[in-house]
């Protein structure tokens, strides 16, 4: 091995003695940003009748983050790796905290709207930061295990924690506490951040690739837009088409570039390998399915079931339990034993199980019977298949693209909560309409015809959760078929024989 690979590798495996503290506000911050995107939907009824936001224009406090986040991840991630993941990490906590801020103080529509795209925009830059640190600060296949089966579980259930959070700040506070609650959790992490965190050499110091970052962001936000706008419009509208259309060419042409510039935004060597490619398919695919149940279940326990915010919030514990549980005690056990695909396969398949659970939903079904169990094997195998896969996404990738790799990994999830939202929502909302045709000509009193209501609302939920099992069978079998590596320890063993320059020295992924 070469004195400079010999350099490279002592860097990258030097134990850093602050790094578990330096976890502690990296997971803070990934927790902030997941359950901000669900703890402004509990509290959007109310910001909407303040500040007198139309029914029109509501979805944009929602959409407006999802774009920005969404379209701006490659760059923020391709930021980390130039400019340094630390400062970029803390500059998009002080950025986040003062548009949270604004959003808090918001007098108007546009405020509120500029505000939640400044809160997407910094969340781009810190998400794929605080991955990337995880990647390069944890080389030991043990403290890699334990470490990211902590940030797996927060990146599992932020979204239920946002539920309870919100239903709380909502009822009992005022609906501008949703963005001010930020506000200490950034300044905390951020702090924390700036002098915990001593991060490893790796930086990749090339020249920012322009073409890359406008296609990108253009034909992710196309994308992203073009499914919140298929929920509203439907599937037919000519504009949902032609941002479809857009994507498709904008992302063709993106990846054309990618293969041709010196120094890519996103290295194709990045996505074509098996094991990080079927990462990012796998996980996009369960998100999908994830997010829509959470909508259909907020509905489901608020407006069938009459449940208050925050009781609705509180009912979501059994999945949060089950994730921490799947990622801490199941996933970090077995991850150092097992391949990864005989823990995202499975854990995809369990979750499927509780989906499964979920078609059986009808108005007067028992909470203790039903959702209880269905959501603990929810979230079981949710936490079980997340810890690996968000371990693989950044294993064995070159130190100068641990930034945009860790992008990729919130890129496929903020996709796949997009498309998740607006697919299963149009099955539902689609088999809602057909069920009350059917149905509401034998109703003769108003109690009967409300009656009908809420069992075609129900009928709904019930025929999209059906789609969304398929989806996470078909997502165990990416993660079975794509995902060859063997397990950590095996990997790690190997680690030793490599021999290269600087730019070589990486973690190799051994196939069985």
């Amino acid at each position: 091995m070469s004195e400079t690979a010999q350099a490279t590798a002592g860097t990258a495996q030097a134990p850093d003695s602050n790094r578990w503290k330096a976890l502690t506000f990296i997971a803070l911050a990934q927790l902030m940003v997941v359950l901000d995107a669900t703890i402004v939907n509990i509290a959007l009824p109310s910001a909407q009748q303040d500040l007198g936001i139309s029914d029109g224009n509501r979805q944009w406090v929602i959409t407006a983050y999802a774009l920005a986040f969404g379209g701006l991840l490659l760059f923020g991630g391709r930021i980390a790796d130039i400019w340094g993941r630390k400062r970029t990490f803390v500059t998009g906590l002080i950025g986040f905290a003062g548009a949270s801020a604004l959003g808090g103080a918001a007098t108007n529509e546009a405020m509120l709207l500029g505000s939640r795209a400044l809160q997407g925009a910094f969340g781009a830059l810190l998400a794929p930061a605080a991955l990337s640190l995880l990647a390069v600060m944890f080389t030991d296949s043990k403290e890699r295990a334990k470490a990211f089966g902590i940030y797996g579980a927060i990146a599992g259930g932020g979204g239920a924690v946002g539920l309870i959070l919100g239903g709380f700040l909502t009822e009992y506070l005022d609906w501008r506490w949703t963005f001010f609650v930020n506000i200490p959790f950034a300044v905390v992490a951020a702090a924390g951040a700036y002098f915990v965190i001593r991060e490893p050499a790796g930086r990749n110091r090339s020249p920012l690739d322009i073409p890359g970052v406008v296609l990108s962001t253009l034909g992710l936000v196309s994308l992203v837009y073009g499914f919140t706008r298929a929920e509203s419009e439907g599937w037919g509208d000519s504009m949902t088409i032609g941002l479809f259309v857009a994507s498709a060419v904008l992302l063709a042409a993106f990846v054309f570039v990618e293969s041709k510039v010196k120094a890519p935004l996103l290295p194709l060597r990045v996505i074509t390998e098996r094991n990080r490619g079927g990462v990012y398919l796998s996980l996009g695919l369960a998100i999908i399915a994830m997010f829509g149940l959470f909508l259909f279940l907020t509905y489901y326990l608020q407006i069938v079931k009459g449940y208050s915010p925050v009781k609705t919030g509180f009912a979501f514990l059994p999945m949060i339990a089950g994730m921490i549980t799947g990622s801490t005690q199941i996933g970090a056990r077995l991850m150092n034993r097992l391949p990864a695909r005989l823990l995202m396969g499975p854990g995809f398949l369990v979750a499927a199980a509780g989906m499964l659970l979920l078609t059986q939903m009808e108005i007067g079904s028992s909470y203790a019977a039903l959702l209880l169990p269905a959501m603990l094997l929810l979230g079981l195998g949710m936490g079980t298949a997340f810890m690996p896969a968000m371990s693989l996404a950044t294993l064995g990738v070159e130190p100068r693209d641990s930034g945009v790799a860790s992008a990729m990994v919130n890129t496929s999830q903020q996709v796949g909560g997009a498309i998740g939202t607006a697919l299963l929502n149009t099955i539902a909302a689609s088999a809602t309409t057909a069920y009350v045709k059917d149905h509401i000509a034998g109703a003769t009193t108003q109690p009967q015809q409300q009656l009908v209501q809420l069992q075609a609302q129900v009928h709904g939920y019930t025929n999209a959760i059906w789609f969304a099992v398929g989806i996470l069978v078909v997502a165990a079998g990416i993660a079975f078929t794509f995902i060859n590596a063997g397990s950590p320890d095996a990997t790690a063993a190997a680690a030793g024989s490599l021999e290269g320059t600087e730019d070589d020295v990486k973690v190799p992924v051994i196939a069985h």
